[in-house]
């Protein structure tokens, strides 16, 4: 299995300036090599390009300064640039030529396989080992699993000036999964995603959206603040650092409230059902693109997905046609407009919170396809289900996932008070 492990680094000034140089240079030399394609009749091989690394270095000085390997991943990276876009050309999309990279355009460049080390001191801060450029302090606050072998180190600069290194790691260790007809019923989940209620799954617990509307607030305040600069000014610069950090303070939170519900969910059940959404094209229609683009859907879906693997957890996406509209009791399908937010079923006259009947038809979905029959029990006629637990967004938040497990507890006490 691969991993990737996102580390913060803290260079000196002078690592600084090294890591910005040698930024540049791989952009350059990506520039270099993009435009000989565009000069070349016949688009030459990528590994003649590569061979071409060391003729090139005695013409252009600044390349010794770069260690080979990440040299070589920058050709790498052009050509697989140029293999995107000519598979996109054969799925019918009108594509363009691959862009020339200016200045800020380039943003992060990688070791592969050598040139890199970990070393662990008994100071605050352990430091990294890039070649050509030094032993650079480094946030290691997650260790390498101890039978994991560390196979690249990326190294960037986001938009607020901050270096990351992300060590690609790889291990032969892949938990395995229960077999379909082992699965406890109970031990599965099926989750509906939506706006207000960010999940609502098949065990009754809904768990708020996140609040970002202050964040929002201050990021529009900070965008107002820097429409006002001239561009390219020193305080322009000011005060789009400013802005970036308010975009990476939003994304920060956004991502840390998808980690640990994700993480809840693949660690308590063996199964997880959820929809596979077009977001898409969901982000194309003229309603609800906003609030669509905020909740993140599609990269809660992708975050399961990698945990679930690590969990040894069944992750069951399903087609999401219908499962709003179709009742889970009988089957019948009913029209219900997005403001319409309980479930009615004239044929048979079961009713339920409209997310929760779409969570039973999506885990109800994902059994047929594990081959498993029946999702745990089918509600009976007529029932109302009254046991909906609603969880904060801000509980998963301060406390992590762990909080969700006390929301049974909880619930009994306030019933009791």
């Amino acid at each position: 299995m691969n991993y990737n492990y996102r580390y913060r680094l803290y260079p000196t000034a002078d690592q600084r300036e090294v890591l910005a140089q040698t930024l540049d240079t791989c952009r350059q030399v990506y520039n270099h090599f993009l435009n000989r394609l565009n000069e070349a009749d016949d688009i030459p091989s990528e590994y003649a390009q590569k061979n071409t690394l060391p003729d090139l270095k005695r013409e252009w000085p600044e390349l010794k300064d770069v260690h080979s390997k990440v040299l070589q991943v920058v050709v790498e990276r052009l050509y697989s640039n140029l293999r995107t876009l000519s598979a996109q050309k054969e799925n019918g999309y009108t594509v363009g030529a691959l862009r020339w990279k200016g200045s800020g355009w380039y943003k992060s460049f990688t070791y592969s396989q050598s040139g890199f080390g970990l070393i662990e001191t008994d100071t605050r801060r352990d430091r990294l080992r890039l070649s050509k450029i030094g032993e650079v302090p480094i946030a290691y606050h997650r260790e390498v699993p101890e039978n994991a072998t560390i196979k690249q180190v990326c190294i960037k600069r986001d938009a607020t000036g901050n270096w990351y290194a992300t060590l690609g790691i790889e291990t032969d260790e892949r938990p395995e999964k229960p077999a379909p007809e082992t699965i406890d019923p109970k031990d599965t989940v099926g989750i509906d995603v939506g706006i207000l209620k960010y999940t609502h799954d098949t065990d009754g617990t809904a768990v708020e959206s996140l609040d970002l509307s202050d964040e929002r607030e201050r990021l529009r305040r900070e965008q107002r603040t820097l429409s006002r600069k001239e561009k390219g000014s020193n305080n322009y610069e000011k005060q789009r650092v400013v802005v970036a950090r308010c975009h990476d303070r939003l994304k920060r939170k956004r991502r840390d409230f998808l980690h640990k519900l994700a993480r809840y969910y693949v660690e308590t059940y063996d199964v997880v059902a959820v929809e596979d959404l077009d977001v898409r094209g969901m982000m194309q229609q003229n309603r609800n693109s906003r609030n669509t683009a905020h909740s993140a859907w599609r990269t809660f879906i992708e975050i399961l997905r990698y945990k679930a693997e690590s969990a040894g957890t069944h992750l069951v996406e399903v087609n999401p046609r219908g499962t709003t509209k179709e009742c889970s009791n009988c089957g019948v399908e009913t029209d219900k407009p997005l403001w319409v937010r309980e479930h009615s079923c004239p044929s048979c006259g079961y009713e339920d919170d409209r997310d929760a009947n779409a969570a039973k038809n999506i885990l109800q979905r994902a059994f047929s396809e594990l081959g498993m029959g029946q999702a745990k029990s089918t509600p009976p006629e007529t029932a109302t289900d009254t046991d909906t637990r609603v969880v904060s967004a801000s509980r998963v938040i301060e406390r992590g996932s762990p909080a969700l497990n006390e929301r049974g507890r909880q619930t009994e006490r306030s019933r009791a008070g």
